[in-house]
């Protein structure tokens, strides 16, 4: 992935919801200008969620989800409905096609009520408009279309765009830690886990982020940094930023003096997450033998024979607590809804996936009362470094405090 590439988690997405043959697929064409979707006659063509990352103006970088009816009958179609539930919980504007000639029913209602359930932006789009007599005004809300005339295809995209870039909040990722022209020092392990030939996306959206800000930054693998600092001296780093796998040996050659934190703490915030993950961690202490640990991925990398999430990770946490632990994996979209098996769940630091997703898993994991935490935070606590890598979060670091007293 290049530095001008945008990631799928930052990208906005779009999910397309209704019935069956209320038109969605040709909506969906009609608003990408591709055959995205297949588009029949035959009730219940689309049998999956379909994604496709694009460009799509007047909007921008989006991912486009076309999604099976939502009436669809059956123990198959039940699956097509959870799975369609599922893409909601990544959807940041949803867009629902209703059949103009038939109306709402209750299908529509439904997705209506989940949509204001979890406070989901969205649209109602009337699809066949060419076949009434007459087409009512659009409002705020709704807006008549006709995917085969391509009548008001342009103003939803419009529609979308608004509505996206209102509910939109870009949190900070690191240039906010700094002031433009200080040094910030980025440790980045090259190892056998390390993708050939480009960096980790965590790495990639940080230089990019204090490029974009005038922060100058120098990239250097943990076996050089010692000498790297020893170079800069006088002059001292306003930050270093670490691969968390490096924690502990960045740790004892940082002085003290120089805030340090971690690329997956980083992202945690920016994710709207860093505070839930902090409060978590401190359940790695009180496991005990048998419990059972979630390990969860945002992306499904070949793992390799050292993977941090699959090997090390869980050999770090029985070594730390002494306990025999039950570990569970699961990655990409994978994510159990029934989360009450499990004592612990460590989460990867969610580049790869929207911040609505990482909220929604987090409020899973809360409302059925299980701790979570990432990667970055599980691995400072284990090596005793969390109060330092949070010192930047004068909140944490007083939330902290407070915990050990």
């Amino acid at each position: 992935m290049s530095l001008n590439e945008t990631p799928s988690g930052e990208r906005l997405h779009i999910g397309f919801f209704g019935r069956r043959n209320a038109g969605k697929s040709s909506v969906v064409n009609a608003v990408t200008a591709q055959e995205l979707a297949v588009v029949s006659d035959t009730r219940g063509t689309t049998t999956d969620p379909v994604s496709k990352a694009m460009e799509l103006l007047p909007i921008g970088p989006v991912l486009i989800i076309d999604t099976p009816g939502y009436d669809d009958e059956g123990s198959l179609g039940a699956l097509r409905v959870r799975k369609t539930r599922q893409v909601l919980g990544r959807t940041d504007v949803a867009v629902l096609v209703v059949d103009a000639l038939e109306g709402m029913g209750p299908c529509e209602r439904e997705l209506i009520g989940l949509f204001e359930e979890r406070k989901q932006p969205y649209l109602i789009a009337w699809n066949k408009c060419d076949l009434l007599e007459s087409v009512p005004p659009e409002t705020e809300r709704w807006i008549y279309v006709s995917a085969k005339e391509g009548t008001n295809i342009h103003a939803l995209k419009e529609k979308i765009a608004a509505l996206g870039k209102s509910h939109t909040k870009k949190r900070p990722l690191a240039a906010d830690l700094v002031r433009p022209g200080e040094l910030v020092v980025l440790v980045i392990p090259i190892d056998e886990s390390a993708p050939k030939g480009r960096l980790i996306l965590p790495q990639q959206q940080v230089i990019r982020d204090l490029l974009e800000a005038g922060v100058p930054s120098v990239c250097v693998r943990e076996t050089e940094l010692a000498a790297l600092l020893e170079k800069l001296y006088p002059l001292r780093p306003a930050l270093v930023i670490t691969d968390s796998q490096a924690f502990r040996k960045v740790s004892e050659i940082v002085p003290r003096e120089v805030p340090l934190t971690s690329f997956s703490i980083l992202m945690a915030r920016y994710k709207g997450f860093l505070d839930e993950a902090v409060r978590g961690v401190t359940a790695i202490a009180r496991l005990r033998d048998g419990d059972r640990v979630l390990i969860s991925e945002g992306c499904t990398h070949h793992r390799q024979c050292n993977d941090i999430g699959s090997v090390k990770i869980p050999r770090w946490l029985r070594q730390s607590t002494g306990r025999t632990l039950e570990i569970e994996l699961s990655s990409g979209r994978d994510f159990p809804e029934d989360l009450s098996r499990y004592a612990l769940i460590v989460h990867c630091g969610g580049c790869m996936l929207n911040e609505r997703e990482m909220v929604r898993r987090m409020a899973c994991a809360v409302e059925q009362g299980v701790p979570i935490t990432n990667y970055g935070i599980t691995i400072a606590f284990m090596t005793g470094i969390l109060e330092r890598s949070v010192e930047i979060f004068p909140h944490l670091a007083a939330q902290l405090a407070e915990a050990e007293q």
